[in-house]
């Protein structure tokens, strides 16, 4: 494909200036051929701050956005429930498109999204999720390259407060796209998925619903095994007891926790709000602007731990350290340090390189569709108490 991007520059719009919208600038403005030209939300104050603090155009629906000459690439960090609508107006203004996980919230609109992406012949890439951390990267590495003998087993566990940080209703609805299964297994899956090569054969799973006043998923248990007989466990917990940083070096997904929350905190706050108006209202202050917001770091970081991922390989084992990872083989355990930098960081280079170089990206929409049917497989097994095959699942490159 010819390149058409004048002196290679991508001119990128972020669709929904929420946490996630926030989280990727820090990694769009140290990419020196990429930059953030406009934006869009359905909120005035948001969009008049955004404008404000970066002079570029601003508007309030998507449409809008995908109708500037000013954008490449749309971002789309828009509600679960909107992704597939949204992907398909930015793909039929020509528009290459980010959007965030999961793809979509049901199949038949996965589906959907990545034959209109391929029809109007624009790159689709699903993320962020954290399979693109430097870490999980360099595990598949390792793995690919044999040095430990041949892949054996995955586990991903993670424990936290999900469920109780700041909701607002959808977030706390499976229908929607909400719950811990789609929001946060959609990141456990992707990771692995990308570590075992991308093609499970079947899920069984329970999921757990342990808390009335905030009726969905808050945990899971998900044994994944892999076409090759490959076996992972994905464990997550998001009710506030236990956290997973004592095991990782209290370092979470944004590198090491500056100060150590008090015990139970974020259960007890939300536990103690009457008013539901003003949870969302403490959910408005994580959005751009607001007193919460989570942009992501600017500056280069250690690798992220989402939760305690451990690789068994016939020879040795692999996990996360402070500095990178630490192979455990035959006869040492020795450290391999990498780049400090971010997994968003590994986004925006793959979003250049398939837009750009005319790469077929890792993260691509079909790859995103394979992870969603995880994520479903995952409910329907805790539903039916059955072993679910999977039908749609792809191997990295599709190299089947």
């Amino acid at each position: 494909m010819k390149n058409t991007y004048k002196d290679s520059n991508l001119r990128v719009g972020i669709a929904g200036l929420g946490m996630a919208g926030s989280s990727l600038l820090p990694a769009i403005q140290k990419h020196p051929h990429i930059s953030v030209t406009a934006a869009c939300d359905p909120d005035l104050l948001v969009r008049t701050k955004f404008a404000q603090d970066y002079g570029v155009d601003v508007f309030s629906t998507v449409e809008q956005l995908s109708d500037s000459s000013k954008v490449d690439v749309i971002y789309i960090a828009t509600p679960s429930r909107f992704h597939t609508e949204h992907v398909i107006t930015a793909a039929e203004s020509k528009k290459h498109i980010i959007v965030e996980k999961p793809i979509a919230i049901t199949i038949e609109d996965a589906i959907r999204a990545v034959e209109v992406a391929e029809r109007n012949g624009v790159k689709l890439i699903v993320g962020h999720s954290h399979s693109f951390e430097p870490a999980i990267m360099t595990m598949r590495e390792i793995v690919e390259s044999g040095k430990i003998g041949s892949l054996r087993m995955i586990h991903n566990w993670y424990y936290n407060d999900w469920m109780y940080r700041p909701r607002i209703p959808e977030e706390l609805n499976t229908q929607q796209g909400g719950g811990v299964t789609f929001r946060q297994g959609s990141h456990q899956f992707d990771i692995i998925r990308l570590i075992g090569g991308g093609k499970l054969r079947s899920v069984r799973a329970m999921t757990g619903v342990w808390d009335p006043a905030r009726p969905t998923e808050g945990a899971h248990v998900a044994f994944l095994e892999f076409e090759e007989g490959v076996a992972a466990t994905a464990v997550y917990n998001g009710y506030d007891h236990f956290h997973s940083t004592e095991l990782t070096f209290n370092i979470g997904e944004g590198g090491p926790l500056r100060t150590l929350p008090e015990y139970g905190s974020s259960r007890l706050r939300i536990q103690n709000i009457s008013n539901p108006q003003l949870e969302i209202a403490l959910k408005r202050e994580t959005r751009y602007g607001g007193a919460n917001v989570i942009k992501g770091s600017d500056a280069d970081i250690q690798p992220a731990f989402f939760g305690l991922t451990l690789v068994s390989c016939e020879k040795g084992d692999i996990r996360q350290s402070p500095d990178g990872l630490w192979v455990y083989g035959e006869n040492r355990k020795y450290e391999i340090s990498l780049p400090k930098r971010t997994g968003r960081d590994n986004l925006i280079n793959e979003l250049y390189s398939a837009v750009v170089e005319d790469s077929v990206p890792l993260h691509d929409g079909k790859w995103g569709l394979a992870n969603l049917e995880v994520c479903m497989a995952v409910l329907e097994s805790a539903k039916t108490r059955s072993e679910i095959l999977l039908q749609h699942q792809v191997s990295i490159g599709h190299r089947d």
